[in-house]
């Protein structure tokens, strides 16, 4: 009589890089829970992917190459900056200094300061130049569980300048254990070269995107529709040829007034809308119907000392998903944190600790394109991870000038950075 067999030595043993048990995890998936926490849980991460996760009760026979105990951490999706203008020359603290004594951003810009200023910097510096400037702003990111960035140009504003700034973006995703999308953003103000003539540096900037697109420079086509910048029109003619050669298009809409910028995202598809302070309630529902995110920027309101906050009732009531970014730029949101952009956030525009990771999280990575990959934890998808030291995942919007990471993991590897200076 044959001896009974051993149910757990007849099952396939899975194979494994690595283990984390003993573990606090905040999925960010809609469960039904807050934060979509589980405890007591268990993920394992082979190929950098999530390959497996449960109750630690329930975890199959396994080889897992490393073992982690959490000893009670949290864990979330690694934090996905969605928004940033992150490579550029110079810098605009005199502009600050000029803000606190009364000037507009408007003002500002109209004398020649603003983005102008920053792309006189832009086209000064060389492409290393530009690399060895963005580097410490990147690393500040990654030290608070950034894993994914979206960087865009815009200050360079000619074909020469604009592929520059996208190149420095490409080295930086080269040279650090982070994922980088690209957005072309030539439609950001007009060149100084072409004065007033909006239309024909607008033609300029359609007849760049061949060649960007061409040179693999960009995941995505944003401009900045505004009194100051681009009209309605003249954005829906840039989009409509980002259209015809399949690139995606993203907006920085209705920032400074209402020129219906959410609805002509919306009407062509737009990932996402930014900023949205003067949105309207037909923007708004546009966004709804097309799935467009919306991606609010609290640091940019901050700075700017703005006083229109964005529709966010009106999003949660039509289910528009919110995200959040830095915005980091030289301009209107020198800020390198999304911790505090999540405080920010929560003080400002009355959004809840949860719905500020969800921003950082789930929602940031539909900003981006990437969320059948990205943005919550879940089997298949990519094992960024943060591991923070905190008791409950509100702490991350709570706190200010406290960064609580233990480590953070890029495609299931621990990522090693040199210390601040």
């Amino acid at each position: 009589m044959p001896e009974p067999s051993d149910p757990q030595l007849d099952q396939e043993e899975e194979q494994w890089d690595l283990l984390f048990t003993d573990a606090r995890l905040a999925t960010m998936v809609s469960n039904g829970r807050p934060y979509g926490a589980e405890e007591g849980m268990a993920l394992a991460v082979k190929d950098g992917t999530i390959a497996w996760l449960g109750p630690a009760s329930a975890l199959p026979h396994h080889n897992a190459e490393r073992l982690v105990p959490l000893e009670g951490r949290w864990m979330t999706p690694g934090l996905i900056d969605c928004h940033t203008h992150l490579v550029y020359g110079g810098n605009r603290a005199a502009e600050f200094e000029l803000r606190l004594t009364g000037a507009t951003y408007q003002e500002i810009a109209r004398a020649g300061g603003g983005i102008a200023a920053t792309v006189t910097a832009t086209r000064a510096a060389s492409e290393d130049e530009l690399l060895e400037a963005a580097r410490p702003r990147l690393e500040t990111l990654l030290r608070e569980g950034v894993t994914v960035v979206e960087i865009k140009s815009g200050y360079g504003l000619n074909l020469e300048q604009e592929a520059k700034m996208l190149r420095v973006a490409r080295r930086l995703a080269a040279d650090y254990p982070v994922t980088i999308r690209t957005s072309f953003l030539g439609a950001h103000a007009v060149a100084p070269e072409y004065g007033q003539d909006r239309a024909g540096y607008l033609d300029a900037v359609i007849a760049m995107l061949p060649s960007i697109a061409a040179n693999g420079l960009a995941d995505a086509v944003d401009a900045f529709c505004e009194g100051i910048a681009f009209t309605p029109d003249e954005t829906a003619r840039l989009f409509a040829a980002a259209r015809d050669l399949g690139l995606p298009v993203k907006l920085h809409a209705d920032q400074l007034s209402d020129l219906g910028g959410a609805a002509l995202a919306a009407r062509f598809g737009a990932l996402s809308a930014d900023h949205l302070e003067y949105t309207n309630a037909e923007g708004v529902a546009a966004m709804a119907a097309a799935g467009t995110v919306a991606v609010l920027l609290p640091g940019a309101f901050y700075v700017l000392r703005e006083t229109q906050l964005p529709p966010v009732e009106a999003f949660r009531r039509q289910g528009v998903p919110m995200a959040l970014a830095t915005d980091c730029n030289p301009g209107s949101a020198p800020l390198t944190s999304p911790l505090l952009t999540m405080n920010l956030a929560c003080t400002l525009f009355r959004l809840t600790p949860e719905e500020a990771l969800a921003g950082f999280t789930r929602n940031a990575a539909l900003a981006l394109g990437l969320g059948a990959s990205h943005g919550t934890l879940e089997v298949g998808k990519a094992a960024d991870l943060a591991v923070w030291d905190i008791e409950r995942p509100g702490e991350l919007a709570y706190r200010l000038g406290f960064n609580p990471l233990a480590y953070a993991l890029q495609a299931g590897k621990q990522r090693q950075l040199a210390a601040a200076a």
